[in-house]
């Protein structure tokens, strides 16, 4: 045995004493019962291979170098073929079988090899020992980080509900503590998020290529936004030297004009003009140091020189010029302007700032369609890193190169645009369902084969080796399929024409002077798949408030039928739920006088069932509280729907069942949004707003689009 043990030593210098023992006594205890390499590896390969970062065909050499230590004078052919057994007397087969409850064990022992448990590998022992392992390198790990200082393993944090930990390597500690990490690509390796009770990510590893842009999806409330706040805010740890920039929250409003506010972001370009201006005033005022100002003037006159400080308004007139702000509105203070241009203003410092790792979280929402076409060609060519939630499927397929996929606690990544990514993740699906169907027949055939022949002395070797055979075959997990998403939206009775008519209606809100709207002549039937487009601030809201008659017009006349009803969807809809109750309670309180069953039953119809329809409303994710609001929406069974930028909060599975709820509904239908694919799906007339006019386009989105590319085309040059 000393042979073996020095073997091992030198095998496994860096072994535990505990598992080194451990082996040392598995080994020993049936040195008498190791017959061929098998036995060995059955008894001690799956502790090797935990201690070791070797293959399985590695630690099956090892194995047969330590048989023929322990045995080396052993027939090599006597090895593979099995121990043999003398039997002391012979043995009648049929009348062993005719009792063969009572003759079982005895049957076996004729030609199966009997082996001593001590040889198994003890599964509680086996875990303990690993966790010891685990502690101790953990231990170690944290020690070596604590000494450098900045980086702790395995720490959690809080950050509004949600925790994140994350173990960090000795390698990267210490570059990180010397200085000496300037690497690009970002490797977020082996971190877990939890909110609350609730595990988000576990034992997951992200990698950022530097100049790749990725694309964050996933169903509602899985935690793609707590996973941008975790790497914004540090709870993630990335390397220091890497900047970083979420836009989340909009621009504070001051007296700052629009266009310093972003150039303002630009530190490095700031800092030296403020100095600038110190170093002139201080000239001119006659100090005693003027030749060291100037001397130091001129090194700032070079550094601005280097940075193209120069080009910077330029530049970041294009950018707000491409988010929607003409050159007046870029003179504006930002505090004249309301949360969704400021979230626009966020974006434009985000953009001009150029940060080594951009975040964005569904920036389209805040968008009209003509800054989404911009936004999509301009980020094409962003040159650093980019990570992006959204839901905007045409987004999606534009800007990333890679997909995240968040799902079942883990991210998976996939090359390509969202396009590909669909397709290949279905293709891998199917290959897995295929695999998994495959063993299951695989492993039917065997077992049947085992059941027949059991019993027969002349198969006895076979059956063993096709029981052997099933044990080794890997455990094939069945495919968590994700729930289909469904929306069902009530059926409504027919209505006799006219439906709905506006004639020569103008609007303008008292004490402004001039129209949003003039002479618009429109109409709508039950049959009516209308979708509104235009500027943000081109009276896309106002046009439908006249509509459904919220706003009287100023001039003209609408009319509308007697019986029609409408269902109306904010784009604040979701913000004006009641937080604190549950969606029945919500229910109950805006429609009172139904069962609790009546209630859940709507909320079931849009996908709020079980447990989430009694979860405070301010618990739920965002695409859960737009289906709370569609829920609410159709208790009083409208028979035209008017939707007011539906899809903000929704994830693409969810859109996708809105259009096909679209498709089915028997109802007239109105919709202001800005997802393509959405519009593509459902809509059959398109109403274009501007210049205080509405007009009907017949080419439909494709001649819209059309006109915003050449518009954005001309203003580029």
């Amino acid at each position: 045995m000393d042979h073996c043990k020095d073997f091992i030593k030198a095998e496994f210098p860096c072994i535990d004493i505990e598992m080194f023992q451990y082996i040392e006594g598995v080994l020993e205890n049936g040195i008498d019962d190791f017959h061929d390499t098998e036995d060995i590896y059955e008894a001690i390969g799956e502790v090797l291979q935990e201690i070791a970062n070797k293959s399985e065909s590695d630690i099956r050499g090892i194995c047969s170098k330590l048989l023929h230590l322990i045995h080396p004078h052993s027939n090599s052919n006597a090895s593979k073929n099995g121990h043999t057994k003398i039997l002391d007397a012979p043995v009648h087969l049929a009348s062993m079988a005719a009792d063969l409850e009572d003759n079982d064990m005895e049957i076996k022992s004729i030609w199966v090899n009997s082996r001593d448990d001590s040889l198994k590998v003890d599964k509680k022992k086996l875990k303990k020992a690993q966790e010891k392992l685990q502690q101790k390198h953990d231990k170690r790990t944290e020690q070596v980080v604590k000494g450098v200082g900045s980086i702790s393993v395995a720490s959690s944090n809080k950050m509004d509900g949600a925790t994140a930990s994350q173990v960090t390597s000795k390698k990267e500690a210490k570059l990180e503590a010397k200085g000496n990490n300037r690497a690009q690509d970002i490797k977020i390796e082996n971190f877990d998020v939890a909110y609350g009770d609730r595990i988000l990510l576990q034992n997951t590893d992200v990698t950022l290529a530097y100049g790749r842009r990725y694309g964050l999806v996933g169903r509602n409330g899985l935690g793609k936004t707590t996973l941008l706040r975790m790497i914004s805010c540090g709870q993630l740890r990335i390397p220091s030297h890497i900047s970083i920039l979420h836009v989340e929250q909009e621009v504070i409003g001051d007296d700052t004009p629009a266009l310093e506010s972003v150039l303002q972001c630009d530190f490095v370009r700031h800092g030296l003009l403020t100095r600038e201006k110190e170093i002139n005033l201080l000239i001119a005022n006659g100090s005693a140091a003027s030749a060291d100002l100037s001397s130091e003037l001129s090194e700032i006159y070079m550094q601005l020189s280097a940075i193209e400080a120069d080009k910077a308004p330029a530049r970041a007139s294009v950018i707000l010029d491409g988010l929607g702000f003409n050159p007046e509105m870029q003179k504006k203070a930002t505090k004249h302007f309301s949360g969704g241009w400021r979230m626009r203003l966020a974006l434009a410092r985000a953009l001009f700032s150029k940060p080594d790792l951009l975040l964005l979280d569904e920036p389209t929402n805040m968008l009209d369609m003509k800054a989404i076409i911009w936004l999509e060609n301009y980020l094409q060519n962003w040159q650093s890193t980019l990570l992006v939630v959204s839901h905007d499927r045409h987004f999606l397929d534009t800007v990333p190169t890679d997909i995240l996929h968040l799902h079942t606690q883990r991210i998976d990544t996939y090359r390509g645009n969202y396009e590909v990514f669909e397709k290949t993740k279905n293709e891998k699906l199917k290959n897995q369902q295929r695999e998994i169907e495959a063993q299951n027949a695989h492993r039917s055939h065997v077992q049947e084969f085992i059941d027949k022949f059991r019993y027969n002395a002349n198969r006895a070797s076979s059956v063993q080796s096709k029981i052997k055979m099933l044990e080794k075959l890997p455990e094939l997990k069945a495919i968590e399929k994700e729930v289909e998403v469904v929306l069902r939206f009530p059926e409504t009775e027919g209505l006799s024409p006219p439906i709905l008519q506006l004639n020569e209606i103008s609007f303008a809100y008292p004490g402004c002077n001039n129209n949003i709207l003039t002479n618009v002549n429109l109409g709508a039937t039950l049959e009516s798949r209308i979708c509104i487009v235009g500027d943000n601030g081109a009276g896309k809201t106002t046009l439908l408030k006249i509509i459904m008659g919220i706003l009287n017009p100023t001039l003209g006349v609408r009319n509308v039928h007697r019986n029609l009803k409408f269902g109306y969807f904010s784009q604040h809809h979701v913000d004006q739920l009641e937080m604190n109750q549950c969606s029945v309670e919500l229910l109950q309180s805006s429609f009172p006088g139904k069962t609790v069953e009546e209630y859940r039953r709507q909320l079931g119809g849009f996908g709020v069932t079980g447990d989430l329809a009694l979860q405070s409303v301010g618990s739920l994710s965002g695409g859960q509280k737009s289906r709370v609001a569609f829920a609410r929406m159709c208790m009083s069974n409208p028979n035209f729907l008017v939707l007011d930028e539906p899809t903000n909060h929704l994830d693409i599975e969810t859109i996708e069942a809105l259009g096909k709820a679209i498709q089915k509904y028997t109802g007239g239908l109105i919709l202001v949004s800005h997802d393509e694919r959405l519009i593509r799906m459902v809509c059959k007339e398109l109403w274009v707003c501007g210049g205080g006019g509405v007009k009907s386009i017949e080419g439909g989105f494709n001649e819209y689009r059309a006109i915003v590319e050449r518009e954005l085309a001309e203003a580029s040059k």
